[in-house]
């Protein structure tokens, strides 16, 4: 069970998170969009799991690994956000989500349009 100390820890990584990606994805010469869905933060605050939706999906391998390479700068900037609050930056840890994709899916399956039409 999650405590208070965790939620409030994983929104403020949440909405600084996408304040930051919307600015990226504003200056970018390309147009996507990258939302924080989801953030779970570690009992002891250690780690932080930030799940992500990229769209369109073409750009989710490219902007997947541009994460990946800057997650020190990543951590940087968060606990330049939060340092005051918390005693330990947590270590960041990205994830693709796919849960609107696979609701996509299972919407066009159920209409009839996917690959195995349901009779």
């Amino acid at each position: 069970m999650e405590s208070n100390r965790q939620r409030k820890v994983a929104q403020i990584i949440q909405e600084d998170f996408a304040e930051l990606f919307r600015k990226q994805a504003a200056d970018s010469k390309q147009s996507f969009l990258v939302s924080v869905s989801d953030v779970k933060v570690t009992a002891d605050l250690s780690i932080a799991k930030i799940y992500l939706s990229i769209f369109p999906q073409e750009f989710r391998s490219s902007i997947m690994k541009e994460i990946e390479e800057n997650k020190t700068q990543y951590r940087n900037f968060i606990g330049q956000k939060m340092g005051k609050q918390v005693r330990i930056i947590p270590q960041l840890n990205f994830y693709l989500d796919t849960a609107l994709d696979d609701v996509e899916k299972l919407e066009k399956e159920l209409r009839g349009e996917g690959d195995n039409p349901v009779l």
